[in-house]
C-alpha cells in the first residue's frame, strides 16, 4: 500500500500545487493521465477521435474546477468520474450514432502485420484480433454504466470502493452491475472457446 499511498499523496500535492497556480504541475498530471484517461474514454466510447476530443474536455474540466479542488478521494478516483460522465453524456445524447463508420471497421481486410520470429504466426494473430473484436463489440453493446463499470474493473483495475465512487451508487450496486455485465458478456461470448 506504500507506493499507491504514495501515489495519492503525490498526484493529490500535484493537483494542490495546480490549484495555488502552477502550471507544471498540470502539465505533470497531463502527462501521467492522459495515456490511460483516453484509453478507457476509448473503451467506452468506441471511436479514437471522440476519445482524444473528451479527454480533453476531461482535462480542461480538471484545470477549471482547481480552485475548488479538494483531495478528498484518489486523484483518479475524481478524473475517472469525470471521464465516465461525460462519456456518458455523449453515449445518451446520441451523438456516437452520427458518424458512426470508423477506420477499424474493415478489420478483416485491413492489411496484415508482418510479425517477426518467436512471436504468433500470421493465422494465430488474426484469430486473435476476431476474438478480441468480439469481446470489444460485446462490451461496447452493455448498457453505459455496465460497460463503464467492467472497463473500470478489467481495464483499469480499479477497485470496487472507487468505481462506487465513479459512478456514485453503492459497492453492491457496483457488485450487482458487474455481475449482470459479466453474465450478459458470458451469453454473448460462448462461442469463444
Amino acid at each position: 500500500m506504500g507506493a499507491a499511498a504514495a501515489t495519492l499523496d503525490y498526484d493529490a500535492e500535484l493537483m494542490l500545487r495546480v490549484k495555488d497556480g502552477d502550471g507544471i504541475s498540470f502539465g505533470l498530471l497531463l502527462d501521467k493521465h492522459r495515456a490511460p484517461v483516453v484509453h478507457f474514454l476509448y473503451r467506452l466510447v468506441q471511436e479514437q477521435p471522440v476519445a482524444e476530443e473528451l479527454a480533453q474536455e476531461v482535462f480542461l474540466r480538471v484545470y477549471r474546477s482547481r480552485s475548488s479542488y479538494e483531495p478528498t478521494a484518489k486523484f483518479t478516483t475524481w478524473l475517472f468520474r469525470i471521464a465516465t460522465h461525460l462519456a456518458l453524456n455523449w453515449l445518451r445524447d446520441g451523438r456516437h450514432e452520427r458518424g458512426q463508420q470508423r477506420l477499424d471497421d474493415g478489420l478483416p481486410n485491413a492489411p496484415s502485420r508482418q510479425i517477426s520470429d518467436g512471436r504468433p504466426s500470421v493465422e494465430q494473430q488474426l484469430v486473435y484480433e476476431v476474438k478480441l473484436e468480439q469481446v470489444r463489440q460485446a462490451v461496447a453493446t452493455l448498457p453505459g454504466k455496465q460497460r463503464a463499470a467492467v472497463l473500470m474493473h478489467k481495464y483499469e483495475e480499479m477497485e470496487y470502493s472507487q468505481i462506487a465512487k465513479v459512478l456514485g451508487c453503492s459497492e453492491s450496486a457496483v457488485k450487482s452491475l458487474l455481475f449482470r455485465a459479466y453474465e450478459s458478456l458470458r451469453a454473448r461470448l460462448a462461442h469463444i472457446g
